[in-house]
């Protein structure tokens, strides 16, 4: 992974924009949208962008850019000219003083990338191919927007407006999440079009009492990830501690649940007894085994086993 993938706060922050073009509508565009102080050095500038300039949305110094226009203020800076020799010295200047830089479409000259974005309200997905194949990744977005639902951002909203009432009922971190989880998995929250739905189902479930237990599920990997059962990346998204076994490819492990503690385990003796002590601690575990071995089989009990294709 070579970049870094980052959401970066612009409100207000200075951004200094080199060019007045298509390529820096584009840019500028999204970074006004994001809240930056945007300042424009060009000549000449698009349309676009005069409407900007003219509505105040953003600054423009009409003129060339000379090295002197680049001060420490600024927190990023983009080279969008269609010049490779002004650009690159837009790049110089900015290393010198230690200023984020991003020369467009020109990948050795950029400390940083912009993905591809996918917006639904609060809610956003950036996906990157670290500029490799800008097509596979149209496709890809392609594919996201067809099967994300629209009410993400209503969703997202009802979520934030009650982050602080729901500590009244649910005093506890992990028990707060255990009831978001719920909630979003319920269908008819999935469906809302309104607030006001989602209100009622969010009154009718916090007089459900929580299931606090503990449980451990299996899921025996193979060698290709892809052959995993949607109930098996459901679990494994669930769960608060992953036990795997060494041999356990990291692509099985990468699709656990990211902030849970990951573990790995030489023999029986040693998941037994990790095992007890996450039961005592009423965590919710997954284990990752590999397919088809029975050295596990007097730990699983009555437990929930899931395979390619199976469960048990």
């Amino acid at each position: 992974m070579r970049y870094f993938p980052l959401f970066l706060d612009l409100t207000n922050k200075p951004v200094l924009v080199v060019g007045g073009g298509e390529v820096a509508c584009r840019k500028i565009d999204a970074l006004l949208r994001a809240g930056a102080k945007v300042t424009i050095v060009s000549p000449q500038i698009a349309s676009t962008l005069q409407s900007y300039v003219d509505e105040r949305k953003c600054q423009w110094v009409q003129n060339f850019y000379s090295s002197q226009l680049l001060t420490k203020e600024y927190l990023q800076v983009w080279a969008t000219t269609d010049n490779p020799e002004l650009n690159h010295q837009v790049h110089k200047d900015a290393k010198k003083l230690g200023i984020l830089v991003n020369v467009v479409d020109d990948q050795p000259y950029c400390d940083f990338i912009t993905p591809s974005m996918i917006e639904r309200g609060r809610i956003q997905l950036a996906i990157s191919s670290g500029g490799a194949s800008p097509v596979l990744i149209r496709n890809v977005r392609e594919t996201l927007e067809a099967v994300l639902p629209q009410n993400l951002g209503l969703l997202a909203d009802f979520g934030a407006s009650k982050r602080n009432s729901i500590k009244e009922f649910l005093p506890t971190v992990d028990l707060r999440r255990k009831f978001w989880e719920l909630f979003f998995a319920e269908t008819e929250v999935k469906n809302a079009k309104d607030r006001e739905s989602l209100e009622k189902i969010y009154i009718k479930a916090l007089d459900k009492p929580l299931d606090e237990r503990g449980e451990v599920t299996w899921v025996e990997f193979g060698q290709d990830v892809e052959l995993l059962p949607l109930k098996a990346l459901r679990y494994m998204q669930q769960a608060e501690l992953v036990l795997h076994a060494r041999s356990c490819p990291f692509e099985f492990i990468d699709l656990c649940r990211r902030d849970a503690e990951r573990e790995h385990f030489s023999s029986a003796a040693e998941l037994s007894e990790r095992l007890q002590q996450a039961s005592q601690a009423q965590l919710r575990v997954c284990v990752l085994i590999p397919q088809g071995t029975q050295e596990y089989a007097l730990l699983q009990a009555q437990q929930r086993v899931l395979g390619q294709g199976y469960e048990k």
